[in-house]
């Protein structure tokens, strides 16, 4: 012990890295897919306001679509790769590591004497692209853990690993 911290590590084997496995490319057009609707309906919007009013909003509303196309450009371009850049997760013998986001990244690791469940879900887009999300309840106050743009195939495996891994834990998952 150092101080008022604890390496848990000494005691549990679990300590915070970063994840082996990437997650499906599939990722990348599914993440594209899934923000694509929210830049339409913004720009259907701005259009509407320039376009219905018997007296049109001058030149800044042309501006503003112009911006509005610009950055959806930018964010359908660059954030779903530099997601699946980031999104990585594993599964030990004693724990599992996930990492995510883009601009905010999380990375976590609960160990699996603390799994409570282990869900899969699909949604509509995620069907189409023949992908799933698992996700990992713990008794953490930080919430679950989730694991997106897994193949589904690989998520099912996923689930039914750590389903087996949990119930041969020697732990209570508290």
């Amino acid at each position: 012990m150092h101080g008022l911290l604890v390496d848990v590590s000494e005691t549990t084997g679990v300590r915070l890295r970063a994840p082996r496995h990437p997650i499906s490319k599939k990722a990348i057009p599914y993440w594209t897919v899934r923000a694509l609707p929210g830049w339409i309906v913004l720009l259907v919007i701005e259009v509407l306001v320039k376009v219905l009013p018997d007296d049109p909003p001058g030149a800044w509303l042309t501006v503003a679509i112009v911006v509005t196309v610009v950055l959806a450009l930018v964010h359908l371009a660059v954030m779903p790769s530099w997601r699946y850049r980031v999104h990585r997760w594993e599964v030990t013998p004693t724990a599992v590591y996930t990492q995510s986001g883009w601009i905010d990244q999380e990375w976590r690791v609960a160990p699996l004497s603390r799994i409570q469940t282990v869900d899969t879900e699909r949604g509509p887009f995620e069907q189409m692209f023949g992908l799933a999300k698992v996700t990992v309840t713990t008794a953490s106050a930080a919430g679950p853990l989730h694991i997106h743009g897994l193949d589904l195939d690989v998520a099912r495996q996923l689930v039914d690993d750590l389903t087996a891994a949990t119930e041969a834990s020697e732990g209570d998952a508290t």
